[in-house]
């Protein structure tokens, strides 16, 4: 727990902030250390876009615990992605930096003269990671062994996972979108953004004007059905292409124009139980190296336990497999550790399994989880409430943890231009003193961010922070939490609030203006803008 000894925001500024780029506000005392930080703080939280929301901030030392700041810090909050720290955390304690998820083709009969008589199950685990490539493999396995055929049906066995597919009060318009697919035991990438549950649809001109859009979907599949409503239209002409799943069925609608000589679009879209997409793609990759498959496809059906595993694959180790999760906030590696938490612990694959396993895993370092609430793994559920407090708490005990160093590295990293450093902070506090130097989380929806993580300031203390701010008008506000972790970045203990450097140099950080993709992580957006 974090001690209580701290230095409140009092919000007691002299002038007030101007909508475009905060203004600095000179203390009427010349307080140094962490009491001008706080009068720094305060000032950015002045923004007249927190008029009537609500903005909660704890800055603490990253290995005593002691609070250089508390703003609202045990007021509960919206969370959204930050939502993320918990899970990851939780999975490494209790799953193990060294933790695989399996995928196996399962037989009901040992195979005799290359023939399986009987049914062929596809067993999941959850594995998010699954690519067409690697179904691809298991099917070159079987075939290498002399299976030529089955007699019987290919079953999809996604059992490890319950059959609820949703989060709780997960938007329905979100629901056709890469950031909200089912989650399942058994699925399958459309390509290395390791987005599970959902098809890339690629759309091209055609080779005329007039004629219909060139539509391409990856992984290729008999699962899911486009009708290509697209047109082209001549060179220089606009392209403005929609692509719509179906609310109740796995039909994909794409429409529009695109020119003649555009370079082409593309969105990724989820689908209705991923176990058939997945089953899909097995079965064309069973035919593909020879393998007939005399029966139908069944879903949802369990392995029998004396089955013979046939063929199998390991995905990537939970050390890998995070910095993609937390690089670039992916809901669908979130949602299947948390069900994979739960069914290591209880052999069920629940949300209730996952958020008791979750609660486990925090607890030991110093969490307390009976003033929270989590429903889920990646927080698209607003029914998730956190508070700064309890955030800043699990990132000083973290420090303790055997995994902390791959999880620290696995974090966003301010200002870093590769993917798989910067993530969703790839492209923010540039040019500030928090560049390269913020380890932080992100969480965007509707009238919520936040931004959490760690930063050493210009003393060379290790600090940490957390900022959660709800029910804002504005479409974003994550230049003011920009600006908080610069000012921090910048903070030393001989500063006066005029002198601490980054406060002047956060005022270099504009406004974002009004974005209707702002409450979504910028990964996922496509292409992403980060």
């Amino acid at each position: 727990m974090r001690k209580r000894t701290l230095i409140t925001g009092a919000l007691a500024v002299t002038a007030a902030t101007a909508l475009g780029v905060a203004g600095t506000v000179v203390a009427q005392a010349q307080e140094t250390g962490d009491e001008a930080l706080a009068d720094a703080i305060d000032a950015i939280l002045a923004d007249p876009r927190l008029t009537d929301s609500q903005a909660g901030v704890v800055v603490a030392d990253a290995n005593t615990g002691d609070i250089l700041y508390d703003h609202g810090g045990d007021q509960r909050a919206v969370p959204a992605s930050n939502t993320k720290l918990a899970t990851s955390a939780a999975a490494l304690e209790l799953l193990g930096e060294d933790y695989t998820f399996t995928t196996e083709a399962v037989g009901a009969a040992s195979p005799e003269g290359g023939v399986i008589d009987g049914d062929l199950y596809l067993r999941g685990t959850g594995d998010p990671t699954m690519l067409a490539e690697d179904y691809d493999a298991l099917a070159a396995e079987l075939a290498d062994a002399g299976v030529t055929s089955v007699d019987g049906d290919l079953v999809a066995d996604d059992t490890a996972f319950d059959d609820t597919r949703l989060g709780t009060e997960w938007g329905w318009s979100d629901l056709q979108y890469l950031y909200a697919a089912e989650v399942s035991a058994l699925t399958v990438a459309a390509n290395e953004d390791y987005n599970a549950g959902a098809v890339r649809v690629d759309v091209e001109p055609g080779a005329a004007e007039g004629e219909a859009a060139e539509i391409t979907m990856t992984p290729a599949n008999g699962y899911v059905t486009i009708v290509n409503e697209a047109t082209t239209v001549a060179a220089g002409g606009e392209t403005s292409v929609s692509i719509d799943r179906d609310f109740h069925s796995n039909e994909i609608r794409v429409s529009g124009t695109i020119a003649a000589d555009s370079a082409g679009t593309y969105g990724t879209r989820a689908v209705i139980d991923p176990a058939g997409l997945a089953a899909s793609v097995f079965a064309d990759a069973l035919a593909d190296h020879g393998i007939t498959v005399t029966g139908e496809v069944r879903l949802g059906e369990a392995a029998p336990e004396d089955g013979e595993v046939l063929a199998g694959h390991h995905s990537m180790p939970l050390s890998e497999l995070v910095v993609h999760f937390l690089k670039q906030s992916n809901n669908s590696h979130a949602e299947a550790l948390f069900k994979a938490l739960g069914y290591e612990a209880t052999g069920e694959g629940t949300f209730a399994s996952g958020k008791a396993a979750v609660y486990e895993g925090i607890e030991k370092y110093g969490v307390d989880t009976g003033p929270i609430r989590q429903v889920d793994g990646s927080g698209m559920s607003r029914h998730n409430l956190i508070t700064p407090a309890m955030v800043t708490d699990l990132l000083v005990g973290a420090k303790d943890a055997p995994w902390f160093d791959t999880w620290y590295e696995a974090l966003p990293i301010a200002c870093e231009s590769d993917p798989l450093v910067g993530g969703t902070l790839a492209g923010r506090m540039c040019d500030t003193p928090a560049a390269g130097n913020v380890h932080g989380k992100t969480g965007s929806m509707t009238s919520v961010s936040a931004l959490s993580g760690y930063v050493t300031d210009a003393d060379g203390r290790e600090l940490v922070f957390s900022v959660l701010i709800n029910d804002y008008l504005y479409s974003t506000v994550k230049d003011l939490e920009d600006r908080i972790a610069a000012t921090v970045a910048g903070h030393s203990e001989a500063a006066t609030e005029a002198e601490i450097t980054t406060f002047s140099e956060a005022d270099e950080i504009e406004m974002p203006e009004e974005d209707a993709n702002a409450h979504l992580e910028c990964t996922w957006v496509e292409p992403a803008v980060c």
